[in-house]
Formats: C-alpha cells, sequence, structure tokens
C-alpha cells in the first residue's frame, strides 16, 4: 500500500498573558514536520478554534500557513452558514491548501436535511478542497453516511475526517463513497484498524506530541508489516490516547508536546483546565514510554 498520509490537529500555544504565541506555533510546526508528518491541521479541536476571536483565528491560520512546508487544512467550524464561509475565505487568502467542517452545531437539525443544506450552502463555490470532520461528541450529531455520500457524489467535498472512534461507521463510509473520496481517522487508539480497512490516513492529536511513532505505523503498514504496525498501535499509540481521553485532548497534547521540548506553555483557556501534578507526571510517563517503543529519546 502507498504510505498514508499522517496530519496532526496543532494545538494552539498561549503566552503567559494569555495571547496566542505565535512564535511557539511556528516552532510546533517546525517540530512536527521535521519529525514525518505530511501537513497540519491549524485551528481543530485539540487547536481551541472555539475560544479563539477572530483575530485570533486569522493569525493562527496565516502564521501556520506561512511556517509549514506540508499541507495545511484549516479548520472552519463556526455555528453559521457566513461564519463558515467568512473562515473559508481567510484559510484561502492565507494560502492553506484545504479545510476542514464540522455539521452545524448547538442548533443541530430538527428533521432530516438540515444538516446537509447547512454544509451545500455553507461550502458552496468554496475556493478550497472541503473535508468534511464528523466529531459528534462535541457537535451532538453524527454526520449520516447518506449525507456524507450523497456532497461526496455532489462533487462538494474531497473526503472526511472521521473523530467517532466507530469502525463500523468509517467502513460505511467507505462503501459508500467515491474511489477517489479520502477518508481519515482521527481517533487515534484505532488508526492503524481504520488504516487496514480503506481508510486513507490520519488526522491525529498525538500526533504533535509522538510524530515518530504515527510515522513508524504508517511506514510499517505501508511496507507489509502489519504486525509491527498493530503492535505500534497496542504499546505506543493507545495507552498515550487513553491519557488524552481521560484529561481532555487540548490540555493533556499540550502537557505532551511541552515534555518533548516542542512547547514552554501548557496553558489552555476557559472552560478547559491546565493538568495537575498527578495527571502531567502520567502524560509524561507514557510519552517516554511511547518513544522508547520506536528507539526514541
Amino acid at each position: 500500500m502507498a504510505t498514508p498520509p499522517v496530519y496532526p490537529p496543532l494545538v494552539t500555544p498561549f503566552t503567559a498573558s494569555n495571547e496566542v504565541d505565535v512564535d511557539a506555533l511556528a516552532a510546533l510546526v517546525d517540530a512536527v514536520e521535521s519529525r514525518g508528518v505530511d501537513g497540519v491541521v491549524p485551528c481543530g479541536t485539540t487547536g481551541e478554534f472555539a475560544s479563539l476571536t477572530e483575530a485570533e483565528y486569522e493569525t493562527v491560520v496565516e502564521t501556520t500557513a506561512d511556517t509549514a512546508s506540508g499541507r495545511v487544512v484549516a479548520g472552519v467550524a463556526d455555528t453559521s452558514v457566513a461564519g463558515v464561509r467568512s473562515k473559508v475565505e481567510t484559510a484561502a487568502d492565507a494560502g492553506c491548501d484545504a479545510v476542514l467542517v464540522t455539521g452545524p452545531y448547538f442548533h443541530t437539525e430538527n428533521a432530516a436535511g438540515g444538516t446537509e443544506s447547512f454544509l451545500r450552502a455553507a461550502v458552496a463555490d468554496a475556493p478550497l478542497p472541503v473535508y468534511l470532520y464528523n466529531i459528534p461528541v462535541y457537535v451532538g450529531d453524527r454526520l449520516g453516511s447518506r449525507t456524507v455520500s450523497t456532497l461526496a457524489e455532489a462533487g462538494l467535498v474531497a473526503g472526511i475526517k472521521d473523530s467517532s472512534g466507530d469502525l463500523d461507521y468509517l467502513l460505511t463510509l467507505v462503501r459508500s463513497t467515491p474511489d477517489d473520496f479520502e477518508l481519515f481517522c482521527g481517533y487515534d487508539s484505532v488508526l492503524v484498524p481504520a488504516l487496514t480497512s480503506g481508510a486513507t490516513g490520519g488526522i491525529n492529536a498525538l500526533a504533535n506530541v509522538v510524530p515518530e511513532v504515527f510515522d513508524a505505523a504508517r511506514s510499517a503498514l505501508a511496507e507489509g508489516e502489519t504486525e509491527r504496525a498493530v503492535h505500534l498501535s497496542q504499546t505506543a499509540i493507545a495507552p498515550l490516547f487513553e491519557q488524552c481521553a481521560a484529561h481532555g485532548f487540548a490540555p493533556a497534547t499540550k502537557v505532551g508536546a511541552a515534555a518533548r521540548g516542542f512547547l514552554d506553555s501548557t496553558a489552555v483557556r476557559p472552560p478547559l483546565v491546565d493538568l495537575d501534578e498527578g495527571a502531567r507526571g502520567d502524560v509524561a510517563d507514557a510519552v517516554d514510554e511511547a518513544l522508547a517503543v520506536v528507539d526514541v529519546d
């Protein structure tokens, strides 16, 4: 198989005065790209996009696009059609390569067809390729497989990031979407089984922290070493993913990235809270254990 691409949904670093730290963001992009990822995703869930002002959103997207050498897929989720369209324009103006959009949240559809209508209006005539983003735990609704396949067959969307962790759902999309439709697994602990089942690649929070592990796992699959890929998934990715699931992905990912020296500050914005010392130690230990599996100091 071809080597599957992996992108981290970047965390957004903040200064001690709670401002976006553009220097730290640029350094993080350099750190992960130098360790094997194929691109980056600013302003996703792990990037605390919902806690950014409009000006901060523009700063994060522009800084990332100016720094990255790989592909840049900007998150453009919003509660309104106009909000999504405005963010798409910002991403295009910044030089991003594609955008990532959820269904509407807070106000979810009250009858069949509402989400599809929202998405059709939000991405109509988009100047960049559009990827859907299925994350029902935060949006409140799953993107229906029929909605996804309808939008794909209409040529309105190029792919999807699925963060549901539901492999049966992903397999349904593999069967029901065009061959060139790209399916990215966003649930880190099932990335390897997703790739062996037809997924295109991964958009994975922990690639902010241990990009070497993701590079090793996807390379193993490309080389036909399935057992090695499964071993990496079970012994390096899954235990660290469990720590993130327990403590929150943005806070735990920042702690993990700081443990690697990729970030100086682990500050998050309310309602998120930074990890206590015990949790920080648990995350750091899981990072060390993951890196030991691939012999990285």
